[in-house]
């Protein structure tokens, strides 16, 4: 940005505060950051948007993987070899888009979309009891392909990764939703840390802004996790089912728009 448009830094500001509370719910942070970023300044370059958004995003995903942490029993022996795996995976997933258009998943992530709203609308009991199902080398190795497969599409496509996350740290381990959203928290990091250590080398973020929205998204996270873990599973669960259905219509409106 040439010189400060303070409205524009104050739309911005606000957009991140509201991604960061979002954020540390049930992920999809992005659907609102991003567009923002987008809107608002069009003249820039889309790396560098994308790079302005991670750099935001995970100040306030790291506060509220720290706050679930002190108040919520973290599932460690999971949560971290996923976390290493998606860090590593992410690298392979931001090269394979100059073989593989992202677009050509489009279909592929409405359906998975689409499976996970399902599912978790007609269990009501998906989520609500924290039973972990799997422990010694058995978790670990499904923590490394959680991690790996999650990082892989994090670092080739992206949205939609923190509600993939929670939804499969239910399904394939038996946590609940408040322990699955702690987990994701810390998995991002690890996928976010990684893009940055392309974005920030390379120059593709408006360090300004990029720090103002830090601080806002920070903010967010706060508000985010303090209703988490105030209203646990239940509240986290209508979250996601919310955050799905909108994510389920923007891979709907951009895969038709394709055609």
């Amino acid at each position: 940005m040439a010189a400060p448009d303070y409205s524009l830094l104050a739309g911005l500001a606000v957009a991140a505060l509201f991604a960061g509370l979002l954020d540390a719910v049930v992920g999809g942070g992005g659907l609102i950051q991003i567009p923002a970023l987008f809107n608002a300044l069009p003249q820039e370059m889309p790396a560098t948007l994308f790079g302005t958004n991670k750099f935001s995003s995970v100040f306030g995903t790291s506060n509220a993987a720290w706050r679930y942490a002190r108040r919520v029993e973290m599932p460690w022996r999971t949560t971290l070899p996923a976390a290493l795996a998606a860090f590593a995976c992410s690298y392979a997933g931001a090269m394979a888009v100059t073989w593989l258009h992202p677009a050509m998943l489009r279909p592929l992530i409405l359906g998975l979309l689409v499976g996970a709203a399902a599912y978790t609308f007609f269990r009501r009991d998906f989520g609500a009891i924290h039973q972990p199902r799997h422990k010694g080398g058995q978790e670990f190795a499904y923590a490394l392909i959680l991690g790996g497969a999650i990082g892989f599409y994090d670092g080739f496509f992206g949205p939609g990764t923190g509600s993939f996350l929670i939804f499969l740290f239910v399904r394939l381990f038996g946590f609940d939703f408040l322990h699955a959203s702690a987990a994701s928290k810390v998995v991002n990091v690890a996928t976010n840390i990684a893009a940055l250590g392309f974005f920030i080398p390379h120059g593709h973020f408006l360090p300004l802004l990029a720090l103002i929205m830090a601080s806002c998204n920070v903010l967010g996270s706060f508000l985010g996790t303090h209703l988490a873990i105030r209203h646990g599973s239940g509240f986290i669960r209508k979250g996601f089912l919310c955050v799905v259905s909108v994510l389920i219509i923007k891979f709907a409106i951009d895969t038709i728009r394709l055609e």
